[in-house]
């Protein structure tokens, strides 16, 4: 899947005007269904808008969701720079996870926190990195698709962990398939404990030291990208990886290095879910986000600085529907979620409609402004 603008639309329109179009178009007809069921869209607005940002707690979690989404955002991101099509940031967000809460069991009791923590996100991006980099060199040295290996790899994860749940981390004379509480100097300290420190109250939420994690990815994915011989070669080889190979680059490690690179991305979140939220591993952690980060960076239009604004729409519209559903009777998730595919159809499925009419009316706006006479008053 290619990167590169649209044929016929400046930069500025792709990668500013195009989402923001598809998002408008995405909330006009989720405004249309919600008055067709009996509701005011901007009632519904208000109180989502409202939940997600009208209070500190609402930022909190809104911000605690969003640094998730940045993770599987930037990891989908760099696969398509690449020229890989990566649907597995489901199973690499949850065996990095797995590291984790691994890391955690075996080493809080031995290494002071200044290690600690250090450790844990090295395991997490180390967990997401070795399960993304087994599809990259299926595809690479075996010719097997990474877009059906990572799904099938999505199910393992998710397999492997119940497995090793069940029936050898499961904390003793316990029922659920949880592990036993991480030891304090395995737990990421919270927000409301490191603003507290510096004299800021902060409410209590599950936001945690992560989101500085998620803040440094950012502008470090772009140099990557951008700035780096590493990064020239991820990108060649996504654009034309027979011309990179001419040029001396083999395309095969470059295709293994990409996918553990976007595997060790989706790997941090369970840094910020398994050490920052709940303190313990257990199962169905990442409850999706691993696909939500795909309709996060195609929105982001694969660029970090995109993908930060579009975690940050999701990030309001999980914490603004969970608070919607509270505060306006009737009104369920099922509705949350439709907003949700509306913005991903129109942001994935639907992006090249969208940038046809927006081409077409760039040049009608161009064609009038170049016509003879324009801009002057007609005769009497």
């Amino acid at each position: 899947m290619s990167t590169s603008t649209f044929p016929g639309l400046p930069r500025w329109v792709d990668v500013v005007v195009l989402p923001a179009f598809s998002l408008a178009l995405a909330l006009g007809v989720a405004a249309l269904v919600s008055m067709a069921v009996g509701f005011d869209p901007g009632q519904v607005l208000v109180l989502l808008v409202k939940g997600a940002f009208g209070s500190r707690a609402g930022i909190g979690y809104t911000l605690y969701y969003a640094t998730t989404f940045v993770f599987t955002g930037l990891a989908v991101a760099v696969a398509l720079h690449g020229g890989l099509f990566n649907i597995g940031a489901e199973g690499q967000a949850t065996v990095g996870g797995l590291f984790v809460g691994l890391a955690a069991l075996a080493w809080a009791a031995v290494l002071p926190p200044v290690l600690m923590l250090p450790a844990l996100v090295l395991a997490g991006a180390l967990g997401g990195a070795l399960w993304g980099a087994v599809p990259g060199a299926l595809q690479a040295w075996r010719g097997s698709h990474v877009v059906i290996t990572t799904i099938m790899f999505n199910f393992v994860a998710s397999a492997l962990l119940s497995y090793l749940l069940v029936n050898t981390l499961k904390a003793p004379g316990q029922m659920a398939p949880e592990s036993a509480a991480f030891d304090p100097a395995a737990r990421l300290p919270g927000m409301h404990e490191l603003l507290g420190a510096l004299g800021i109250a902060w409410p209590r939420t599950p936001l945690n030291a992560s989101v500085l994690l998620a803040v440094a990815a950012v502008p470090l994915v772009h140099l990557l990208l951008q700035r780096t011989r590493a990064g020239y070669a991820l990108r060649a080889v996504g654009h034309a990886p027979a011309a990179a190979h001419y040029a001396g680059i083999r395309p095969a490690g470059v295709t293994v290095g990409t996918m553990a690179l976007s595997g060790a991305l989706a790997g941090l979140v369970g840094v910020n879910e398994i050490a920052g939220m709940h303190g313990r591993l257990l199962l169905d952690f990442v409850a999706g986000a691993g696909f939500t980060g795909i309709a996060v960076s195609l929105i982001g239009r694969n660029h970090p600085v995109g993908i930060v604004f579009a975690a940050l729409l999701f990030g309001a519209l999980y914490q603004g529907g969970a608070e919607l559903s509270f505060e306006l009777p009737g009104f369920s998730r099922d509705m949350v979620y439709m907003l949700q595919g509306l913005i991903v159809l129109f942001a994935g499925a639907l992006t090249p409609a969208v940038a046809g009419w927006l081409r077409s009316g760039l040049r009608a706006l161009r064609g009038r402004a170049a016509a003879p006479g324009a801009g002057e008053g007609g005769g009497g």
